[in-house]
């Protein structure tokens, strides 16, 4: 018998065909409400981390426009010591 000519392997591959296509199906029944609100909360949670981001960058400029003030006086009032960096 011949790969080609053998009426067995091709029922065996149709057979797993068919399998593979009704595995896929139910593997993915029911997958688009879940992917759209899975996306949509990430999409979410990345607005109110890059939000909090800007809030928290905002700060850290303070403090380095602070820090830098600071170290243009080197003397603290009342303090004989040179302070640097």
């Amino acid at each position: 018998m011949n790969i080609t000519t053998d009426p067995n392997l091709w029922a065996i591959c149709g057979l797993v065909f068919l399998l593979g296509l009704l595995i896929g199906v139910f593997l993915t029944a029911g997958g688009r409400k879940k992917w759209k609100t899975r996306y949509n909360g990430e999409v979410e949670r990345r607005r109110e981390l890059e939000k909090a981001h800007a809030e928290r960058e905002k700060e850290w400029r303070e403090r380095d426009s602070l820090r830098a003030a600071a170290i243009k006086d080197p003397r603290e009032p009342g303090d004989g010591e040179v302070r640097s960096l």
